[in-house]
């Protein structure tokens, strides 16, 4: 996982609602084009984009794909956040 990727795959607002409607729990792709009415080509792009990012994992089930968070990732991000948080000037 980069960062420069991770930030890029959530910068699109289509891609951090399907990340949104994954917090629910683990979807299949036809379960993401029914919630946001695009084409199957459409999401298998942005999921694609997602995994690569190391966003969301995938699990196979049977006939279907499941495709859930990867909190690891999201943390990572987070302490990168926080580490800017330092002390404040108190100058004034």
């Amino acid at each position: 996982m980069g960062l420069s990727e991770t930030l890029k795959a959530i910068s699109a607002p289509i891609r951090r609602q399907i990340l949104d409607s994954l917090k629910a729990g683990p979807k299949s792709a036809g379960e993401i084009v029914e919630l946001f009415h695009l084409s199957g080509a459409t999401v298998s792009h942005h999921l694609s984009v997602l995994k690569k990012a190391g966003l969301i994992l995938e699990e196979k089930q049977k006939n279907f794909i499941y495709y859930r968070l990867n909190y690891t990732v999201f943390e990572e991000v987070l302490v990168w956040i926080a580490s800017f948080g330092g002390e404040k000037d108190e100058k004034n």
